[in-house]
């Protein structure tokens, strides 16, 4: 591999030379600038000239075809055969029929009385549970014990909400069902009365104004007191009205009697 320097004024002057001199085209050739021509201090003393590094390239390596001979000697490679896997058929076991849960009334009951022992436990209340079954009435379920007003709530909707749960929780897996009903040392019997009381109060009402008289929202339980109570004097009618939960009875005077 041939390499020389050469200088000259200019670079282009200096790899003319070295195209020259090595007798070849200069795309043949790999330049190198060593030096550009600058002038010497303030330009008193010309110019340094310029200087080059020219190295002939190396000519491609070609690679040579294989002979046919060669290629005719090589051997294909050897291919083994496919050995196709034998699939068994999934044979699924038959499923097995379980048997129909046999209903439970007490143990149902059980799960009630342990529902509620968790909720009171959670609620750090001693409570005294008194169970009645009364067979196809539902069962009744009597709490006792002090501080106990935080189960009943505002006109007894915490009593009915705790009761609601108890019914969803331990009946959703029964096929029959068993209705559960919660009072609190005698709640809804007094809660009663007064509803029977009011209702006698406001149909007398109605009557003396003679216009509609409605009642604050009350639960399915407490309308269906007031109906029933009223339901007999022929001088008034009652109607439900809104939607729940503030569903709520209008007592009106019968049209027409004085």
């Amino acid at each position: 591999m041939a390499v020389i320097e050469k200088t000259g004024k200019t670079v282009d002057e200096a790899i003319a030379a070295a195209v020259a001199e090595l007798g070849v085209a200069e795309d043949e050739l790999e330049i190198e600038i060593l030096e550009t021509p600058t002038k010497r201090l303030f330009g008193l003393f010309g110019e340094t000239p310029a200087k080059i590094r020219a190295t002939v390239k190396e000519p491609p390596v070609v690679a040579e075809p294989a002979r046919e001979e060669e290629a005719l000697q090589e051997e294909p490679p050897e291919i083994e055969p496919t050995i196709e896997p034998t699939i068994e058929p999934i044979l699924e076991p038959s499923p097995v029929e379980e048997p129909a849960e046999v209903f439970d009334r007490d143990k149902i009951i059980d799960a009630a009385e342990d529902f509620l022992r968790e909720v009171f436990a959670a609620m750090n209340l001693q409570v005294t549970m008194k169970i009645e079954d009364a067979a196809e009435e539902g069962c009744f379920i009597e709490l006792s014990g002090k501080g106990l007003g935080i189960l009943i709530g505002r006109r007894g909707q915490a009593l009915d909400s705790l009761q609601y749960l108890l019914n969803l929780a331990v009946n959703r897996k029964a096929g029959e069902k068993v209705h559960f009903t919660l009072d609190v040392e005698d709640y809804r019997r007094r809660r009663e009365q007064a509803l029977i009381k009011l209702a006698k109060g406001v149909a007398e009402r109605a009557l003396k104004t003679r216009r509609d008289v409605k009642l604050e929202p009350m639960n399915r339980h407490e309308r269906k007191i007031i109906h029933t109570v009223l339901q007999d004097n022929d001088r008034v009618e009652t109607h439900s009205a809104g939607e729940e939960p503030y569903r709520y009875i209008v007592v009106s005077p019968k049209r027409g009697r004085r």
